[in-house]
């Protein structure tokens, strides 16, 4: 075909989403993807050669897909709960303790505050405040897909006071007021930090958006393991786009997008030479700044992504130093040195162009709420995956030496759980099939070699509030570029970021209701 009313550039998560939505409507859609496979960073690979464990090796929880999309496009997916929210070792005054957050929470959470803390004074804030966060959530959650509303409309509809402290002013101002264990503090914080590298008292407020992304997805905040491993989430997205009538190329480096307002063209490489189409409509599901690129215009700053993702294999779940049960503590989110000062000193250090010397991070345990990423094999020997994802690492630590800047951060990181441990982790750390330890660990720098992201930036930059910043942008889907017929559909767009489709359904209403 050498037209077709949609090309979508970019085969990930959401470029899926809006393929499926429109060919269900009947429109032409083509979406090409420059990698072997679609799902761009939500995929499940064997990273470890001969060992049969498919990890989810970039993205790896899910809380923001609405299950309004998953009905919409009769996904075949599963999303199973954790256990455990959160649990985070503690070592004070010589003792070893556990702060351990259930899922629902029930007295066993209580008393893990108050042994902690020496009363239930943090507990009954954590609740006070998280239950004002519960009832924002139910009210932003459900917005998301819809046309853009006013911050003013969705402030009336809210606690003014909660909207002024969340919205108007540093997260950190609120951390501090309500809680006063550095502990808890921390675990509280760690949501605003998560691929976003800002202070506490950060002005931009990033820290802020970041925060309200972790807690709103489908006006629960829970963030769930889907079965399989991410690669399951896009793989049913990929049956469900070729079901309703799309075609997906794979292989295919998208070179140039042209757009006029009503016509567009789009040229790529694949195996057979160069090619283009034109189209009605372009929705680009690549970072903007690559969009920018593929336009032809001068890109002079790139987003700057700020993680280490560690990927391992363990022959078996390591003793903790508190005597806790490792099935339980692992079965969550499980916080390393992510007390409130130290994720602040963390991020003064990376700030001055120095790896933290503690750094802050926060460990998965995906084998132990879904084992069907393992082999029988593997499962029966009490192996299990374990996904390390380090804070406050900027791609800037690594731009001089990727590979010994890299290294270093993985020591540091490791070594960092180890500290809790009641035995040496390399003893439980799986060996391939060469003989090698299962570690796989990934910069900013490699994210972006391998999955294309600029900068290594998970969100494709900046998050943004996912209301209308103006009176002008009110009603419109937060997808809209300068030029009518161009869309961003991927993470770039308002309401982006993380796996939840939202910026690939509102591309495709955006379209559709015109």
């Amino acid at each position: 075909m050498d037209f077709y009313d949609v090309v979508i550039v970019g085969g990930g998560h959401n470029g899926l989403v809006a393929a499926t939505y429109l060919a269900q409507s009947g429109l032409s859609t083509l979406v090409l993807e420059q990698q072997p496979h679609t799902g761009g960073a939500a995929v499940s690979q064997q990273v470890f050669p001969g060992v049969d464990a498919r990890l989810s090796r970039y993205s790896y929880l899910v809380s923001l897909l609405p299950q309004k999309i998953i009905t919409d496009l009769d996904l075949s997916l599963q999303l199973r709960s954790r256990s455990v929210a959160s649990y985070t070792p503690v070592r004070r005054s010589g003792r070893d303790l556990g702060l351990m957050v259930e899922r629902p929470e029930g007295a066993a959470t209580r008393e893990s505050f108050a042994r902690l803390t020496g009363s239930d004074a943090e507990y009954d804030a954590w609740t006070a405040f998280y239950g004002s966060v519960g009832a924002m959530a139910e009210v932003i959650a459900p917005t998301l897909l819809e046309p853009l509303q006013s911050a003013a409309t969705l402030r009336s509809r809210l606690d003014p006071a909660l909207w002024d402290e969340l919205v108007d002013h540093p997260f950190g101002e609120s951390v501090e007021r309500r809680f006063a264990d550095d502990t808890v503090r921390g675990v509280v914080a760690t949501d605003s930090v998560i691929g976003t590298f800002a202070s506490l008292h950060d002005p931009s407020l990033i820290q802020n958006r970041c925060f309200l992304y972790h807690l709103i997805g489908n006006g629960t905040g829970e963030w769930r393991v889907p079965v399989g491993g991410m690669g399951a989430v896009t793989d049913a997205l990929a049956f469900a786009a070729r079901q309703a009538g799309a075609s997906l190329i794979t292989n295919a480096s998208v070179t140039s997008v042209e757009v006029d307002g009503v016509r567009g063209s789009v040229t790529w490489l694949g195996g057979d030479g160069e090619r283009s189409v034109d189209c009605s409509y372009v929705l680009s599901n690549v970072a903007p700044t690559t969009l920018d690129t593929l336009r032809g215009r001068d890109v002079s700053l790139k987003p700057e992504g700020s993680q280490l993702k560690i990927n391992l294999l363990l022959s078996r779940l390591p003793a903790l130093r508190s005597g806790d049960d490792p099935t339980r503590a692992f079965a969550g989110t499980f916080h390393i040195d992510e007390d409130y000062t130290q994720l602040e000193t963390a991020y003064r250090s990376a700030a001055g162009g120095t790896l933290p010397a503690v750094p802050p991070s926060e460990v998965y345990c995906h084998s132990l709420t879904d084992a069907s990423i393992l082999s029988p094999e593997l499962i029966a020997s009490g192996h299990h995956t374990l996904t390390v994802f380090g804070v406050h690492f900027p791609a800037r630590l690594f731009a001089s030496d990727n590979e010994t800047a890299r290294a270093e951060a993985t020591r540091r990181t490791l070594a960092g759980l180890e500290s809790y441990l009641a035995e040496p982790l390399e003893d439980c750390i799986a060996r391939d099939a060469d003989g090698n330890l299962c570690i796989e660990a990934k910069t900013p720098y490699d994210i972006e070699e391998s999955v294309g992201m600029p900068g290594g930036h998970i969100f494709h930059g900046d998050l943004q509030w996912p209301w209308s910043p103006d009176d002008q942008t009110v009603g419109r889907w937060g997808t809209e570029t300068d030029t009518a017929n161009l869309l961003i559909c991927g993470s770039g767009a308002r309401r982006g970021g993380a796996v939840s489709g939202l910026g690939g359904h509102n591309a495709a209403m955006t379209i559709l209701t015109r």
